[in-house]
């Protein structure tokens, strides 16, 4: 198992450089140079100047030397990672430098820290919600095949699954936002309060509930229909009809037989699932205007705040392959056939 877990750390570590290497080339390629907006302010000030012109070329020149943005492209990554000095220093990712945020002027990672304590706690809560609810029924719908309650499941999560999640985004506002008026519209806390301790967390907690009820509704659907279908394959294995001929107890049949031979396939959606709590909802975030790893993303796209773009997407990578090495050591614990050590 170590060998394995070794050998794997060392492809993950090629993947994520080659990745690396194809974003930062990807960002380059925009027809966006830093110097120049930031020799704006600089350029208002030489309204009156008869050599408004040389002065502001020089000027970008200048930025663009301490920016690094006047060395090649591949230069420019092997500083933004920390093995080649840029302006005679090394200082990348290597040196502790994640990038600097030019739209919150100030360090990228102490950008990316509050939206994602956010993300992960509103995220946590409706994963943990979401198969508390999707694994039971879905059991429940494999046992009961063809009855009408699993019927009328199978109906309601078809629905579910095909509506967009804006759309059920906008039909929970409108209904318990709006007509009950149970929830806020969107926010995260009360405006102008003060709040501190567990009052604090009450209103955090108040102004989450809509966004985590949308968010768990919108996975029930696809959910269900996943563990249904993998109880339904593992109740007609042999070995399930062997263990209820020889008069076992159906609960131990279900749980104890078919549910573990079930657990493969159901491995991967619920540490995918979990594993996605990092990244955000995109879409709930920016609905519920919630301060998130989601709506940062998007926010620093449309101010071509690049470098927390870059730490966000680095940081997608490693936490996507570190889930896929979670997930292939969680299956031999699962079945001790699947041998990761191979």
């Amino acid at each position: 198992m170590g060998k394995y877990i070794a050998k794997r750390l060392g492809y993950m570590l090629v993947v994520m450089l080659i990745l690396s290497l194809l974003m930062f080339l990807v960002y380059s390629m925009i027809p966006y140079d830093r110097a120049v907006a930031e020799a704006e302010p600089f350029k208002q000030g030489l309204k009156n100047n008869p050599n408004a012109a040389e002065l502001y070329s020089a000027k970008i020149e200048e930025l663009r030397r301490e920016l690094g943005t006047d060395q090649n492209v591949f230069v420019r990554y092997l500083g933004w990672i920390g093995v080649a000095p840029i302006n005679g220093r090394y200082n990348g990712i290597l040196q502790g430098n994640f990038g600097y945020s030019y739209q919150y002027d100030r360090p990228a990672l102490d950008v990316l820290i509050t939206p994602m304590k956010n993300t992960i706690f509103i995220n946590i809560f409706a994963t943990i919600f979401g198969l508390g609810i999707t694994i039971p029924l879905g059991i429940f719908c494999a046992v009961h095949r063809g009855s009408k309650r699993d019927t009328a499941v199978q109906i309601g999560t078809i629905v579910g699954y095909s509506i967009p999640t804006f759309i059920t985004a906008i039909i929970f506002i409108w209904f318990f936002a709006i007509i009950l008026g149970w929830f806020p519209v969107s926010g995260m806390k009360t405006p102008g309060s003060d709040y501190v301790g567990w009052q604090k967390l009450k209103d955090e907690l108040y102004y989450m509930s809509l966004p985590l009820i949308v968010m768990t509704f919108s996975s029930l659907g696809g959910m269900t229909r996943y563990v249904r279908a993998s109880m339904t394959e593992a109740l007609s294995l042999d070995c399930i009809r062997t263990a209820r001929a020889k008069g076992l107890r159906e609960k131990t049949v279900i749980y104890s037989h078919a549910f573990r031979n079930a657990l493969i396939p159901i491995i991967t959606l619920v540490i995918g699932w979990f594993i996605g709590i990092f990244s955000g909802s995109i879409v709930i975030e920016n609905i519920f205007g919630l301060n998130g790893v989601g709506r940062l993303y998007i926010l620093s796209l449309n101010n071509k705040d690049f470098e927390v773009v870059l730490l966000l997407q680095m940081f997608y990578v490693i936490v996507g392959l570190l889930g896929n090495l979670v997930i292939d050591i969680a299956y031999g614990i699962a079945d001790p056939r699947v041998r990761v050590n191979k």
